[in-house]
C-alpha cells in the first residue's frame, strides 16, 4: 500500500511539473489517504504484535 501512495505521490509531482493542476490535486489527495491507510494498519499491526507478546521489531 505504501508503494501505490509513492507513485500517486510521482503521479502527481510529474502532472504539477506539466501543467496538470486537477490531475496533480487529485493525485496528491489519494496519495494522501493512501499514506494514512498505511500508517493506520502499520499501528494496528505494532498493537497486535505488542498484546501477542513479541517485542517490536
Amino acid at each position: 500500500m505504501l508503494g501505490w501512495a509513492l507513485t500517486f505521490l510521482v503521479v502527481a509531482l510529474i502532472a504539477a511539473l506539466l501543467g496538470f493542476g486537477g490531475i496533480a490535486g487529485a493525485s496528491a489527495g489519494i496519495a494522501k489517504i493512501l499514506f494514512f491507510i498505511f500508517l493506520v494498519l502499520f499501528v494496528i499491526a505494532m498493537i497486535a504484535r505488542a498484546i501477542k507478546g513479541k517485542p517490536p521489531v
